[in-house]
């Protein structure tokens, strides 16, 4: 197996391992879902990724479960998360949707 292939391998692995738990699986689907509805980002302007609070009122999900299921979701390249003042918001990962895609071979 090449590097590049064995990188991802490793890279899918650690995204399946990070939604294997159900409420970072739906904390990942509200941020993929939001960031389809609202695009890109631009943090000079308004974020258009899901703020943390977002989720706890979506999800019924207390502060400190969110704090944890987010960072499994950023250490998994799922996400990434941007803070703009006293928020943090949280912004799906095209590279990796876009692994997940190609794995599933959902593109067809």
């Amino acid at each position: 197996m090449a590097q590049k292939d064995t990188q991802t391998a490793e890279q899918l692995a650690g995204a399946f391992r990070a939604l294997s738990n159900a409420n970072r699986l739906r904390i990942y689907q509200v941020i993929v879902s939001h960031c389809r509805e609202h695009g890109k980002a631009d943090l000079e302007d308004v974020p258009a990724g899901c703020a943390f609070g977002d989720f706890m009122k979506r999800l019924n999900i207390g502060a400190p479960t969110v704090s944890h299921h987010v960072r499994e979701l950023a250490e998994a390249g799922l996400i990434r998360v941007e803070r703009v003042g006293r928020r943090r918001y949280c912004h799906a990962e095209p590279t990796m949707q876009a692994q997940l895609a190609a794995f599933f071979d959902l593109e067809r």
